[in-house]
């Protein structure tokens, strides 16, 4: 009997669902006495390195004894020549293989050989790494009661449905990706540096193949620090890539149409870790169809993960790595400027309109970005929408999924600005609308990187409006944080700037106006209530004088909480219930959540509680409305310390849990 495949690996974890399922049908099949002359045949897929190849050992080493006519095996890959194989050699060697007396000259009438011998026989026939289902039905026995598993990068959508059952392989979870490690490396570095292990488990990304190469670095290197190996396992792994993987991401990047190719490699620099086809389209510049052909032919390769359920295509990192190295390879240098400059102008032009439908007009610096030449704009409001999702709602939405490339973007385009002659303009202009994003989806770390990126642009191009505008933006998050020390600096640059740099125009005395609320706010976050409502005093007038409404109903709102926190309780009540309406009736939906919300609170300190409860589950309704987490959890506080109040204790504990989950879900908890 041939047997060609090798002896099973000392470590495999994992995959138990797929064994079982394959272990369910094979005893199907042969519990069937009618099964025809197709074999039972498995589509097994997966990118390179996530190890669908040795699943498909596994499972033909627990089956092996159903197939005692032979184990077969062939590579494709390894007979591929200008990404086509030459089905008749493989039949050849299978013939051979099968103990054939002599072998026909051409593939038709080896065909039929094949069949001849394969007939009634009980054999298991490994397909490696096939691109397209062609190939595969070429080499099926003519056995019914033989097993044939054909391994490819992606599905195989040639292939007639039902002609296969379909067994997608995933990158390892978390925690059977630490468990291999471990097998691998047995090392107590893993258990006592739990940080960097976690580094180590996403730098592999659930690859088996990744995680044996980084199970053998720690066996060959036992003394270093954990830290410093992970540093040189990542330059090694970014510079050279997986042994053997390399070769299968070749093959696989080979295959690939032009545009195909290009976008893979322009994908390497993409700013975020996942991307929807409108940005691949800006990225590529070449049309939406030309984007979502190329996309299909990167999943089809195994060279993307895939859409996940939200929509969103992912690079892996060691892919992202090939992806890179293919560049410096076969790239082109203005191509890559060309997509750079494509992909940060069009997400500007996105963000500043996600921006217009939640804030509507409020002060801006930043020119509009004019529409990118070949993309096509992100579609925030539908005309025929059953889902019952507003428009606010989807662009607040839209900003906090893409939140990852904005801030990439930022970072790219001052890296630009350095040696180009774009990307300092963009890199303040996208930070106005991440202020927006901000206010209700708090990503601290992050804002603060764009934020202080969003200064150092502002002094590179001079623009003295902007850089005020982006000192007090990036104030407010370091107050939020308890930097008080390096929020004053930043207030105090910015004054220093409106004083010596500001004309008299309506727009600059607005930008001055706005200076004086932040750093009005910044005394109402040291607990100076009184210093506070001075400077809402202040920006208020200015409003007024220059008929600025939104600024007026904004800072009669700032101004009634200041008085709130002074005792001057009936004088709040008036300012807050007229900001309310006057936001309402200016559709600010987030404001005038946010009055109604310190409405109640006074409310409630006047013995007023039914009327502040009413105004809590506006305030709440509100919140969610826009997904703004971090409002829902603190309305929910408020509810639930007035039911406790009122003795409701179960009331009050649900609050308190729902006020948990929402801070959990925007990283609070």
């Amino acid at each position: 009997m041939v047997y060609q495949i090798p002896p099973e690996p000392a470590h495999f974890v994992d995959r138990e669902d797929v064994q079982a399922r394959v272990l369910r049908l094979v005893e199907e099949r042969h519990g069937t006495t009618a099964s025809g002359a197709r074999p039972l045949c498995l589509a097994v897929s997966g990118y390179g390195g996530a190890g669908r190849t040795e699943l498909a050992f596994r499972l033909v080493r627990r089956v092996a004894e159903r197939y005692p006519d032979g184990v077969l095996y062939v590579d494709l890959d390894d007979v591929r020549r200008d990404g086509v194989v030459e089905l008749s050699d493989v039949l050849g060697d299978l013939l051979r293989a099968l103990g054939a007396d002599w072998i026909a000259p051409v593939f038709r009438e080896r065909a039929r050989q094949y069949w001849s011998l394969t007939h009634g026989k009980r054999l298991a026939l490994i397909v490696d790494n096939a691109r397209y289902g062609t190939e595969a039905e070429s080499l099926l026995p003519a056995s019914g009661e033989s097993l044939v598993i054909v391994t490819s990068h992606g599905p195989l959508y040639d292939l007639q449905a039902g002609a296969a059952v379909e067994l997608a392989v995933d990158p390892l979870a978390e925690a059977d990706a630490l468990e291999l490690l471990e097998r691998v490396a047995r090392d107590p570095r893993l258990a006592a540096e739990p940080d960097a292990t976690r580094e180590l488990l996403a730098l592999c990304g659930g690859l088996p193949a990744a995680l044996h190469v980084a199970g053998l670095w720690l066996r060959r290197h036992p003394g270093r620090p954990l830290p410093r190996l992970l540093k040189a396992l990542t330059a090694e792994l970014h510079d050279k890539g997986l042994p053997m993987v390399e070769r299968v991401w070749d093959a696989a990047y080979r295959g690939l149409s032009e545009e195909a190719a290009l976008l893979y490699r322009l994908l390497a620099d993409f700013p975020g870790p996942s991307f929807t086809l409108a940005a691949a389209d800006a990225l590529l510049g070449r049309g939406a169809e030309a984007a979502e052909d190329a996309l299909d032919e990167l999943r089809a390769a195994g060279l993307l993960d895939g859409a996940s359920e939200d929509g969103r295509e992912r690079l892996p990192e060691l892919l992202r790595a090939h992806a890179g190295r293919r560049a410096r390879a076969d790239g082109d240098a203005g191509d890559r400027d060309a997509a750079r400059r494509r992909l940060v102008r069009w997400y500007v032009r996105q963000a500043q309109r996600a921006d217009t439908v939640i804030a509507g007009s409020r002060l801006k610096l930043a020119a509009e970005m004019p529409p990118v030449p070949g993309t096509y704009d992100v579609l925030f409001e539908r005309v025929d929408d059953s889902t019952g999702v507003s428009a606010k709602r989807r662009a607040y939405q839209w900003l906090e999924a893409e939140r990852h490339a904005l801030f990439g973007c930022v970072r790219l385009a001052y890296e630009a600005g350095a040696a180009e002659d774009w990307g300092t303009a963009e890199a303040w202009a996208l930070c106005e609308p991440l202020w927006t994003h901000f206010l209700d989806h708090p990503h601290y770390a992050d804002h603060i990187e764009a934020f202080r990126t969003g200064v150092a642009a502002a002094q590179r191009a001079g623009d003295v409006p902007a850089l005020v505008r982006m000192r007090c933006q990036l104030a407010r998050p370091l107050w939020e944080q308890g930097e008080f020390q390096a929020a004053e600096r930043e207030m105090a640059q910015a004054l220093d700037a409106v004083r010596a740099g500001l004309g008299r125009s309506d727009e600059e005395r607005r930008l001055g106006a706005s200076t004086t609320e932040f750093r009005g706010m910044l005394r109402a976050a040291q607990g100076d209530w009184a210093g506070a409502a001075a400077c809402f005093e202040e920006s208020r007038a200015v409003h007024e004088e220059i008929r600025n409404g939104y600024g007026v109903t904004l800072q009669t709102y700032r101004l009634g909480e200041a008085l709130a926190h002074l005792g001057e309780l009936d004088r709040a009540a008036e300012l807050l219930a007229r900001a309310r309406a006057d936001f309402a009736a200016d559709d600010r939906a987030r404001l005038a959540s946010r009055a109604e919300f310190a409405l109640a609170g006074v409310l409630v300190r006047l013995d007023r509680t039914e009327e502040a409860r009413a105004l809590y589950l506006a305030a709440l309704e509100g919140t969610r409305g826009r997904g703004g987490s971090r409002d829902e959890a603190r309305v929910l506080d408020a509810l639930a310390e007035l039911a406790e109040g009122e003795g409701r204790q179960g009331e009050a504990s649900e609050h308190r849990a729902a006020a948990a989950a929402a801070r959990e879900r925007s990283g609070l908890a």
